[in-house]
């Protein structure tokens, strides 16, 4: 197995082995990263973790039923609006508002927290992973 292969043009044959990172782009600047596609893999990121949020959300329901007691529908209704956010704004990260509306997204998680104080403890963790792949997005684009 061989490393990634880096293609400048004008350098003759094609180098193989020879990492990319900092490697010139089309326009001549320098990547941030060694990533082919930083974008798609920021908006993987993004979306991965608001599918994920999504699925905790849904699979939250009844383990908060049966053990925090008294969960109204209110607050399922909450659930199950903000678990299906997620997963319509997961499958829109390439437009320029979804990171914005991602982190409306956690604010309203933790008001949901009003209804129960289960849903709030899931909005601090969530709240925590989204400001985690935020500052990732930020290193990575720059």
């Amino acid at each position: 197995m061989t490393g990634p292969v880096d293609e400048r043009p004008g350098e003759g044959a094609p180098t193989e082995g020879v990492p990319t990172k900092g490697a010139p782009t089309e326009g001549g600047e320098q990547r941030r990263s060694g990533l082919r596609n930083p974008d798609k893999a920021v908006r993987g990121l993004g979306a991965g973790t608001l599918a994920l949020e999504a699925l905790v959300l849904l699979l939250a329901i009844q383990p908060i039923r049966v053990v925090g007691g008294d969960l109204s529908g209110a607050a399922i209704a909450a659930i199950v609006a903000l678990a299906v956010a997620c997963v319509l704004l997961a499958g829109q990260m390439k437009r320029a508002w979804a990171w914005p509306a991602g982190t409306v997204l956690q604010g309203l998680l933790l008001l949901s927290g009003l209804l129960h104080w289960s849903l709030f403890a899931l909005g601090v963790i969530f709240a925590l992973v989204w400001a985690y792949a935020l500052h990732v997005r930020r290193v990575i684009l720059g």
